[in-house]
């Protein structure tokens, strides 16, 4: 088994979650983004997208790292993590699913927006086109202040507050049981902590259920998928800038709401 990945990367995390709890331990090869690594001919055989992940297993190039997680919880039943009970493991797939629609993209604008803007390259912005090259460019040159930004803090903003809700009444997202659910969802509130925007949740008493489900989810074995990849550099980047972006981000994300 190998795995082709970015120590950062959000949905390499979610993959690396899946891979500890499991006591999996394929080959690692780490892509640097930055670099293009994703975009060489050889890499893009086993992803023509050019993104990370990519499981190979068995010889055979898994992408996308929703189906990744469902493949090994199929391939490598030890220590299930999907609900037996068909409502909850249908619950815990409205969690698998939300990254894929929309959560993936507010994350990604947001860390850039606030952060990566002061590492990228032009060559990064080349790798993309048409909407998604404009997209970046604005990121990149803008900031936070480019016109769909407010809108992506208002989306992820609104799925904190949907995490809250469910951890109200149940302990992980999909019910009693620790899941792919909660997998899905560790990295984008990981990235809020990096970010320096736990206020999100830790000013709101509303959300009060976050942060005990955030530390029982790191008291997990499987956590060693985020904690042991975790980039100093890039922790350093995104904790001087999200201190920075803090109040402009309440400002935006109030003037939003109303707007909403």
């Amino acid at each position: 088994m190998e795995l082709y990945h970015n120590d950062m990367a959000i949905c390499a995390q979610k993959v690396r979650l899946v891979l500890s709890e499991k006591n999996l331990t394929p080959v690692l090869h780490h892509l640097d983004l930055r670099a293009g690594d994703s975009h060489t001919p050889e890499y893009l055989k086993l992803n023509p997208k050019g993104v990370v992940p990519t499981l190979v297993d068995r010889g055979i190039p898994i992408t996308e790292s929703t189906v990744i997680c469902e493949y090994l919880d199929d391939a490598y039943p030890d220590t299930p993590l999907r609900p037996r009970d068909p409502i909850a493991r249908a619950a815990m797939r409205r969690w698998t699913m939300l990254p894929d629609t929309g959560l993936h993209s507010a994350a990604g604008t947001v860390s850039i927006a606030i952060a990566f803007r002061h590492q990228e390259n032009s060559r990064q912005v080349s790798m993309f086109s048409g909407q998604a090259r404009e997209r970046a460019h604005a990121l990149l040159m803008h900031g936070l202040d480019a016109v769909f930004v407010s809108d992506q803090l208002v989306f992820y903003d609104r799925v904190i507050g949907d995490l809250a809700r469910q951890l109200d009444q149940t302990p992980w997202l999909a019910g009693v049981e620790y899941s792919l659910a909660d997998i899905a969802m560790i990295p984008y509130v990981c990235r809020l902590c990096e970010l320096e925007q736990r206020w999100w949740w830790e000013d709101d008493p509303t959300r009060s259920s976050i942060a005990p489900w955030l530390a029982r989810c790191k008291s997990k074995k499987g956590y060693a998928g985020i904690s042991a990849f975790l980039n100093p550099a890039y922790l350093g980047l995104m904790s001087v800038t999200g201190t920075q972006a803090s109040s402009r981000i309440k400002a935006m994300l109030d003037q939003g709401k109303c707007r909403h």
